[in-house]
């Protein structure tokens, strides 16, 4: 726990907003595993501004790896009665932006690291850290290309996002999309003889509501998640550029979160479908009234069937019975996509603590999980 709770201390104090660079906190964490011993390599972003690690020791082999990432969320806004970038121990509590989301079980994976140089293994130890996480798995995605054949098909991932050190093995996708409505200028007097981009925008969301209804009344469902069905958001709307003149474009910015039973390429056509009703009704008075719909980013979601071998290993390792599916989304998908079998499992509430001021994490949360690695250090080794 003391080395756990030093590198914390130093990996808190890295202000790795998503907004922010990486690149000193990747140098550290570099560092820290060469001098153990572990074969590191940087995956760094287009912009040269950040990079994500990936780390391996041992044997060649399939092994196990665990995957994190680096950045955090912004304090900006919220009320911290500490600082956010360093960590403040309370009681059985430390404070810190990032304690609970996620670097609490990227210290325990790097004191793991520092073990696992005196034990002689029989399978490698894997390890991934990846950036701008908060903003939507962007990190991630632009890593996969030189990522996925260095990693192999490691026989577990544990993806350490805070779940009380429960085993997760579901959480749904989600893709962000924007409309762009076109209308026509005009005199506000004459309003009525104009297309008003808003008219177009505010039907598209009626539109995207009723979709929103045939999810909650008649769709799928999936009772382990709070919300059990597919959801549609509208998160901002914006349009006009004056009072008295008719607004030729409006813009607004949604998201849909799906369940695996739901596939993304059906919603997305029932959504531009919605999209061609709205456009196809103002047509008649301006021929080039449309809707586009543009999809900018999306994240796979996570569904471990019940039988895979990796749930009753996780449940071993974290000594918990229980399994679990969470509301957030992780990097989880990507690695299952490639075809290795992955779980959700860290320490924290990301309903009681992520993205809150005065982030904290509960010291036994963060013991259970130094007790988990120490699990896997033994499977690992000889």
């Amino acid at each position: 726990m003391t080395t756990t709770l030093d590198l914390l201390d130093k990996l808190i104090a890295f202000d790795t907003v998503s907004k922010n660079s990486n690149l000193e906190l990747a140098a550290f964490v570099e560092d820290y595993l060469e001098q153990r011993s572990f074969t590191v390599h940087r995956i760094t972003d287009p912009s040269g501004d950040k990079t994500g690690l990936y780390a391996e020791k041992g044997p060649d082999g399939d092994g196990v790896l665990l995957s994190a990432h680096t950045d955090v969320v912004p304090v900006e806004g919220q009320s911290w009665t500490k600082d956010p970038f360093r960590l403040t121990r309370e009681g059985s509590r430390v404070y810190g932006r990032g304690t609970t989301d996620m670097k609490g079980y990227v210290a325990s994976v790097l004191s793991l690291a520092d073990r696992a140089e005196a034990s002689k293994l029989r399978e490698p130890l894997k390890i991934v850290l990846s950036y701008d996480e908060e903003v939507g798995c962007v990190g991630i995605q632009q890593m996969l290309e030189r990522l996925a054949p260095m990693l192999g098909q490691p026989r577990a991932c544990f993806v350490g996002e805070p779940t009380e050190m429960q085993v997760a093995i579901g959480h749904k996708g989600k893709a962000a999309l924007r409309a762009i409505c076109h209308g026509q200028n005009g005199h506000s007097a004459l309003a009525p003889n104009f297309v008003n981009a808003l008219h177009l925008a505010t039907d598209f969301v009626s539109e995207l509501r009723s979709l929103q209804k045939a999810f909650e009344s008649n769709g799928n469902t999936d009772p382990a998640y709070s919300v059990p069905y597919t959801t549609l958001h509208v998160g901002m709307l914006s349009g006009g550029k004056a009072l008295n003149i008719v607004p030729d474009r409006a813009e607004l910015t949604f998201e849909y979160r799906h369940l695996a039973s739901d596939r993304g390429k059906d919603i997305l056509d029932q959504i531009q479908a919605a999209a061609e009703r709205v456009s196809a009704s103002y047509r008649p008075r301006f021929a080039e009234a449309r809707v586009e719909v543009e999809q900018y980013n999306a994240y796979p979601g996570l569904d471990v069937a019940e039988t895979e071998a990796v749930i009753a290993y996780a449940q071993k390792l974290a000594q918990s019975n229980a399994t679990t599916k969470v509301a957030f989304g992780t990097e989880a998908g990507f690695f299952s996509e490639l075809g290795i079998p992955t779980i959700v499992c860290g320490p924290g509430s990301m309903e009681g603590q992520g993205h809150k001021p005065d982030e904290y994490l509960e010291l036994a949360q963060l013991t259970a999980c130094d007790a988990m690695m120490d699990r896997i250090l033994e499977d690992l080794s000889l």
